[in-house]
């Protein structure tokens, strides 16, 4: 873009800018929002506000420029450093979803200086080569696993950072809790285990996970139920020790609560018998 050009104006077209300045600058708003894009630094525009320009360019100014926009819901953090909810949480899973991919947190900086410029900048050079034959579907797939790296160097500022002390101690005790669910397990030897006071873990728990250990448990167990009903021909009440429950009473009313139909009730409606 040479001196006296400015970046087109555009309002809620529905999908996120991405401008990676190499040299030059840029002089952009977004809503309130005034934004100086020196070369090394990225700004992404989100697809639901007005941006414009602030001023014509000053100088030569060379920049990549692409759309995107997410499968999954998204969300502006006010605290780039805050911890993000985690999406695995006690809540019921979807029949219709319990193969589906699922979806994870991804956090990236709205206005930066880049990290690795000269890496990102290669693989932004490629995806534009790209697009002269992104009609070829076996370059769309390259496309997009190239486009997750350059998403992946984006979020590096943010990501670099050790993680908190409440969410390193929710994701251990998640991890025990997955790898121990067949097992009998209480908040006291939860604790033992990871090296953490119980009540401290709860809270954690509550604050990354949206539940209390004992629910993301049996929310666990009772998914791995869900799957012996639809990968095997075991019993009700084998199945209900395998994943953890003393009693096949007790599993086939958590089940219930959670599903709002027992466990045979859930795997007669997708069996062919």
């Amino acid at each position: 873009m040479p001196p006296g050009r400015k970046h087109p104006a555009r309002r809620a077209i529905g999908v996120f800018d991405l401008i990676v300045v190499i040299k030059g600058s840029l002089y952009l708003g977004e809503e309130d929002r005034h934004y100086e894009v020196s070369a090394g630094h990225a700004l992404i525009l989100r697809p639901d506000a007005e941006h414009y320009p602030t001023r014509a360019c000053e100088e030569d100014t060379e920049y990549y420029w692409a759309h995107f926009h997410t499968l999954g819901g998204w969300s502006v953090a006010e605290d780039m450093l805050a911890p993000a909810r985690m999406s695995d949480s006690a809540e019921p899973v979807p029949v219709a979803e319990q193969f589906a991919p699922r979806l994870f947190v991804k956090r990236i900086p709205q206005f930066a200086k880049a990290v690795k410029l000269n890496v990102l900048e290669n693989k932004l050079q490629q995806l534009s080569q790209m697009s002269i034959n992104d009609h070829i579907h076996g370059v769309r797939w390259k496309q997009q696993l190239l486009f997750q790296e350059v998403i992946d160097l984006l979020s590096a500022s943010v990501e670099a950072g050790s993680p908190t002390p409440a969410l390193a101690c929710a994701e251990k005790a998640a991890s025990y809790l997955r790898h121990h669910y067949r097992e009998d397990i209480t908040a006291q030897s939860l604790g033992e285990s990871i090296n953490f006071h119980p009540v401290y873990i709860a809270r954690c728990m509550k604050r990354e996970f949206g539940c209390s250990p004992f629910d993301y448990l049996l929310r666990f167990r009772i998914q791995q139920a869900k799957l012996l009903l639809l990968q095997t021909d075991l019993s009700v009440s084998r199945i209900a020790e395998e994943v953890g429950f003393n009693q096949s009473a007790y599993f086939a009313t958590c089940f219930a609560r959670f599903e709002g139909l027992s466990p045979r009730q859930y795997r007669q409606r997708f069996s062919l018998n």
